[in-house]
């Protein structure tokens, strides 16, 4: 299996869950040709209005069009993945614009490589400018990509979401303690992060599977029944037997939510023979 598309999409769907609410839209995976060539995410600013949340640090410069690519842990931010970045860019830019002779101008693009790890190999080969802790610019042939290290970055509000994707427990730690989920839609962003760390078997399951119990709860918290049952129609009773019957969840629910659940799980029992 190949394990880096799962990682850079559930960073998307961290950044679709950092930007909710926010005059910006998030793409994954845009497809840039008939032969499948995927960006792994955009992020379009809308009508460029004003964000109102601090940004991780790194993204103060968003543009028009922030065309992104996420190397996870197990990957290594290399040189071919800028050449195929700045490939992408070429291509999107090309795609978006009015024709060929009016492409929109070089300004309104920004290029990003998000990186868990320093790119040690990388730096042995081209020049890494240092714009701040964790945040460098290398040069192409018409501009900049910014290399945003995750584990570099500093332990700050506005870098919670993503230390949750460091390798470094107190980071991860912090991450969980800071970042707060802000839709029911991408709660299970949390729960997704938790079972590739599992897999993996990594150390850091553990804190995402208590940041996990809590998104649950506070889930439970808010739902009316209506909104549960909506949740809840067409999960399998044994997924859901497995995932929320536990301690800590029945605890967590309210008597309407049991109720919900214990009908949901009566009306998808096989017939007694």
């Amino acid at each position: 299996m190949d394990l880096s598309q799962p990682w850079h999409r559930l960073f998307g769907i961290s950044l679709m869950d950092l930007f909710r609410d926010q005059p910006v839209q998030v793409e994954l995976e845009k497809d840039l040709s008939l032969k499948i060539q995927r960006l792994d995410i955009v992020v379009l600013r809308l009508l460029m209005e004003p964000i109102t949340i601090p940004l991780p640090d790194g993204f103060d410069n968003l543009g028009a069009h922030n065309l992104l690519t996420f190397k996870s842990h197990q990957q290594a931010l290399d040189t071919w993945t800028l050449d195929e970045l700045v490939g992408h860019w070429v291509n999107y830019r090309k795609q978006i614009s009015p024709t060929m002779d009016e492409l929109l101008p070089v300004e309104d693009f920004r290029l990003y490589a998000v990186s868990v790890r320093f790119p040690k190999g990388l730096s042995e080969t081209v020049d890494l400018l240092p714009l701040s802790k964790a945040v460098y610019e290398v040069k192409h042939f018409s501009g900049v990509i910014r290399i945003v290290v995750i584990n570099e970055l500093p332990a700050e509000q506005q870098n919670a979401l993503f230390h949750l994707f460091s390798t470094q427990r107190k980071l991860v730690t912090f991450g969980k303690n800071n970042y707060r989920i802000k839709s029911n839609e991408t709660s299970t962003l949390i729960h997704k992060l938790f079972e590739r760390y599992r897999e993996e078997g990594d150390t850091m399951a553990d804190l995402l599977q208590e940041l996990t119990q809590q998104t649950v709860k506070e889930i439970l918290d808010e739902a009316s029944p209506q909104e549960l049952l909506k949740r809840l129609r067409g999960i399998p009773t044994e997924e859901l037997l497995r995932e929320l019957l536990t301690e800590a969840s029945l605890a967590a629910m309210t008597p309407e939510a049991r109720a919900a659940l214990i009908r949901h799980i009566q009306s998808n029992m096989p017939p007694q023979s």
